[in-house]
């Protein structure tokens, strides 16, 4: 959706954020000795992150708790200054030009409100768009709209106290959207909610960017979010970007096992997991047979005699699939293959231990 030569909607370059942090000693003279010699700590919690998003992009930022994501989010929206580096969204810096760029952006923060909370919903609405100067015809547009998309209609007259989590947290993406902003912040939107919650949100927020190119940028735990809404995922650990690019380039990285499960008319006996399947290259790949090309194709990771079944892990960049079917003949007569490649979670989880 981004406009060719337009300007990027966000560029962080080189941020980072240092936090001063008092030492605490154990015990009543280590608190005395805090009180007079004041010792501190430095605690880096962004260090060195840059990166941009162009316009009508949805951008995944995930990491473990702790890594920084939502502290660049708040450098990215003016709550936080960064200690060094800069920002700017749609070209101004959140910490000069702060009403303006809060004009351009809206922010979700899934543990809080923007909502009033002893006030029935369409109160705070009213509120947040005399406050951003939402005329009455994109008012009345904003509530046609928005109020059928995310079904807002069953509580707009109910206080923000009583809605339960996912009505709040519809109400609080639109209360985000109530001035057509033109760059989004989610951070843990869909945190807490049901499986029905979450599909809803997801829905509407693909239909935000694809049919108003209002950019993204989402901090989650749930990958089943990245997966199905972002284009590009970006990782953050220990304050430091890991991997920016494309589901896919992702995965490719990590190289984890992709994972073959043969269903057999009959099995050869004595299969048993952590075998290895040795394969002649030539076989399998063009050469001429019998040239003594050996290499381990891959491993037996499950056996279930009463299935008749048989998981086999290989490395996509090394060995292909045919390979591995070829050399699997020794296992038996196979009916039926599937092959599963590693998922989100698990190629996260690869990439934060590196």
């Amino acid at each position: 959706m981004s406009g060719v030569g337009a300007a990027p909607a966000v560029v962080a370059d080189g941020l980072r954020k240092v936090y001063r942090v008092a030492v605490r000693k154990p015990g009543l003279w280590g608190s005395v000795r805090q009180v007079v010699a004041g010792e501190t700590r430095d605690v880096i919690a962004v260090d060195g992150v840059s990166f941009g998003i162009s316009q009508g992009e949805f951008v995944g930022y995930i990491g473990p708790n702790g890594a920084g994501k939502s502290t660049t989010v708040k450098m990215l929206t003016g709550i936080l200054h960064p200690t060094s580096g800069c920002v700017e969204v749609n070209g101004l810096s959140p910490a000069r030009a702060r009403q303006r760029v809060a004009q351009e952006i809206g922010v979700v923060f899934g543990q809080r409100t923007q909502l009033w909370w002893d006030l029935p919903t369409i109160d705070s609405f009213e509120i947040l768009a005399a406050m951003y100067d939402v005329g009455p015809i994109d008012y009345k547009r904003f509530m046609g709209e928005f109020t059928d998309l995310l079904g807002l209609g069953e509580f707009l007259d109910t206080p923000v106290r009583r809605l339960s989590l996912g009505q709040r947290m519809r109400a609080d993406i639109a209360a985000a959207l109530i001035h057509s902003p033109r760059v989004l912040f989610l951070d843990e939107p869909t945190i807490g909610l049901d499986v029905m919650a979450k599909a809803q949100v997801r829905d509407f927020l693909t239909r935000v960017n694809r049919d108003h190119g209002v950019t993204i940028l989402l901090t989650t735990h749930d990958m089943r979010d990245i997966e199905e809404l972002c284009e590009r995922v970006m990782v953050i650990n220990h304050g430091k970007l890991m991997f920016d690019g494309d589901l896919e380039s992702l995965i490719a990285s990590a190289g984890l096992p992709t994972t073959m499960r043969l269903r057999l008319s009959r099995m050869a006996p004595g299969l048993v997991a952590g075998q290895t399947l040795w394969g002649t290259l030539g076989e399998t790949s063009g050469r001429t047979p019998g040239n003594a090309l050996e290499d381990s194709l891959c491993a037996i990771t499950a056996v279930d005699y009463s299935a008749k079944s048989v998981d086999l892990a290989f490395d996509r960049r090394k060995t292909s699939a045919a390979q591995v079917l070829w050399a699997a003949r020794e296992l038996g007569e196979v009916r039926d293959v599937t092959l599963a490649e590693a998922g989100m979670e698990e190629t996260v989880k690869w990439l934060l231990v590196q």
